[in-house]
Formats: structure tokens, sequence, C-alpha cells
């Protein structure tokens, strides 16, 4: 029998495919967690609005975290308690441990003059831009540029020039975290800690520390959630290497995507992910 259990997932490259943006393989996982109250929570570098969008998509019901660890939501009355620290905004209990967007770009206006035509920032880039450099549709690219805490740059200089650039941007107080396809500039946070916040409130909720936390990611902006849980499943990428991790209980997936996040959910979970039983497998696991 398990301890209760908490999923922590990085989206695009992880749950989602890094090209098609599908989590049609993790389908039957999902559902199952979502029968058995086991939340599947989303920890990524994407906005409130386009989480809006896709936790309908993936029916879920669970807290979330945006903007690489910048904001948590909790959706209100989800918790028997008022989660401490929170704003109540728009039907939700936020945590936020950034400053806002605007203090960012203020931040990147201000280094700017020192690295003309190296980089572009979202709100440079404008819609037509975003579209073009992450393959999403008009529609997605305007809500993934409704940032309200960080500030996303695609870096087009040298690697050499890059590690200056994050250099200054450090000195002036951002916090930079390297995604899957942009840099991201935003405050003193990141995945790790907004992952061990929330973790802290299920744990007062269940009145039950013995919670079992798996956390799943493929890029460097994951390694710290990835450090801090009690399972690390690092997923295969087609569009870099696995992110060094020096965790004692790490996966690394032999399959990319959504097909290695079910991979390698099932291996901590005690269960072979080729078995034809793999779901009532995993029911009779979860239920004991």
């Amino acid at each position: 029998m398990f301890a209760k259990v908490l999923i922590f997932t990085d989206l695009d490259g992880s749950l989602l495919d890094h090209f098609s943006y599908s989590f049609e393989a993790a389908k039957p996982l999902l559902t199952l967690f979502r029968e058995e109250g086991v939340p599947v929570i989303p920890v990524t570098s994407k906005t409130r609005a386009e989480l809006m969008l896709l936790r309908s998509d993936l029916d879920n019901r669970h807290p979330f975290i945006v903007e690489n660890g910048a904001a948590i939501f909790i959706p209100q009355g989800y918790f028997p308690f008022n989660p401490p620290g929170c704003e109540s905004l728009d039907g939700y209990d936020c945590y936020a441990f950034s400053k806002p967007r605007d203090f960012w770009l203020g931040v990147l206006s201000e280094v700017s003059e020192a690295f003309v035509g190296e980089f572009d920032t979202f709100t440079s880039l404008g819609i037509d831009g975003i579209v073009q450099l992450t393959g999403l549709s008009e529609e997605r690219a305007q809500l993934a540029n409704r940032r309200e805490y960080s500030e996303p740059v695609m870096w087009r200089g040298t690697e050499a020039r890059k590690s200056i650039f994050v250099q200054r941007l450090r000195q002036a107080g951002a916090t930079v975290l390297q995604g899957g396809r942009f840099l991201h500039v935003t405050g003193g946070c990141n995945k790790g800690q907004a992952f061990q916040w929330l973790c802290d409130q299920y744990v007062k909720h269940w009145a039950d520390p013995s919670v079992l936390t798996i956390a799943a990611g493929d890029s460097y902006n994951d390694i710290d959630m990835l450090h801090v849980a009690d399972c690390a499943l690092v997923i295969r990428s087609p569009a870099h290497d696995f992110p060094e991790i020096n965790h004692p209980n790490v996966y690394y997936t032999t399959q990319y995507g959504p097909v290695g996040w079910a991979e390698g959910v099932c291996r901590f979970l005690g269960v072979n992910d080729d078995s034809a039983d793999v779901i009532d497998d995993l029911r009779n696991k979860l239920r004991g």
C-alpha cells in the first residue's frame, strides 16, 4: 500500500509532446489518477492563461504552478483552510514568489544596450514571432504572452556572450532559468521552492507526513523540483540532452514526452508499463 501520492509534472516535453503538445499517451494514467484521487500538479513555464485552457483539456482540477515557480494557484475551497500568505485572485488563492513582469522588462531594457541584436523577448517578438518560434496557434501564442511574473528570452548570440548576459541579469536581481527553448527571467523563485510550499499544504491537509512525491521534467529549469522530490523522473528529450540530476532515486526514461512520462511514473509506482493489465495493476497498488 502506498502512502499518499503527489505527482508534480512539467508540461512541454514531459507530459506534453515536445512537437505536437499532445498528451494522448498519458491519458489512461491521467484518468486513473483522477478516479483514484491522486493529484497531478502542473509545474510549468507556461502562464496562468495557458493553464486555464490546458487544465480543461486535461480535466484537471488541482492546484498548478506557473512561470517556473513564480506563482502557485489553488482553487478556492480546495483545502479546508486558507493557505497562508495568499491573495484572492479570480477564484484562486495565489501565492506569488516573484515581482511582476513589468519589473523584469525594465531590467531587460537596462541591459539591452550592451547586447544589441543578441536576444529577443516575448514582448519584442510579438504574437507573430512567438507563433514562428513555438509552433503555437495564434490563440495559444496570445495566451503564452499573457505573462504576469516573468519574461521569456530567445538568445541569439554565442554561448560565451550568453553567460555574460545571464550574469548581468543576476547582478540586477533576476533569476534566469534555461527552459527547453527560452531563457526565463523572473524573481527569486524556482520550481523546487514552489513544489515544497505546495507539498507542505498537502501534508497539513492530510495530517500525514508520509507523502510520496514524484516530480517529472525534461529540462534544466526542472532541476530544482527534481532534486526535492522523493522520485526524480527525467524525461528523454528530442531537443537536448538530459539535465544532470544528483538524486538517490532518479530514473531517465527511454521514451520521449508523454510515452516516457507514463514509462517513468509506472516504474516509480512499481508497475511494468508494458503489461497488458497496467491500469488494473496500478489501481490495485494505489488501493493497497
